[in-house]
């Protein structure tokens, strides 16, 4: 596992300038690869950006759960969009490994990570540890990424 504590404060002034300039955590990797001939995982590099206390602010495609409907953007970072309810925001990119990934933003306020693997297993890691969402939202969250999954299957012809 890689530490940020190996790295001089030089490279972590410019780690910082790189997030700053929009990089996003697979540019991030390629850079340090490049630049700094650090060869570091892509999880690696998400505890990196943690570790140093930087924040990746990407704009990603809310894919809506009904066909049909005009997709908006928002950031991935800050409150719940003000629609209520849940709401499922799918990264662009998804993360190594993954066939979607992305964030929620459950009915109570609380926000988490979720991923499907290769495999088609599903996880959640929320911005509060031990967190449960409700039944309910557990339903309704599985609604939205099967409607998100159908999308993707049409727009993409598989």
């Amino acid at each position: 596992m890689f530490s940020s504590s190996s790295l001089s404060d030089d490279q972590k002034a410019l780690i910082s300038q790189w997030v700053s300039e929009g990089d996003d955590l697979s540019a991030l990797q390629k850079r340090l690869k490049e630049e700094m001939d650090l060869s570091i995982t892509f999880m690696d590099t998400r505890f990196l950006i943690s570790d140093l206390g930087l924040e990746i602010v990407k704009p990603v495609e809310v894919l809506s759960p009904i066909v049909g409907e005009t997709p908006t953007t928002v950031a991935t970072d800050g409150p719940a969009p003000a629609t209520g309810g849940l709401r499922v925001i799918v990264d662009d990119d998804p993360m190594a490994g993954m066939l979607i990934s992305g964030l929620v933003y459950f009915s109570d306020g609380e926000r988490g990570m979720f991923y499907i693997d290769q495999t088609g297993r599903p996880g959640l890691d929320a911005d509060t540890p031990g967190y449960q969402p409700s039944e309910d939202d557990i339903m309704e969250f599985q609604k939205q990424l099967q409607a998100i999954m159908i999308k993707q299957q049409e727009e993409f012809g598989e």
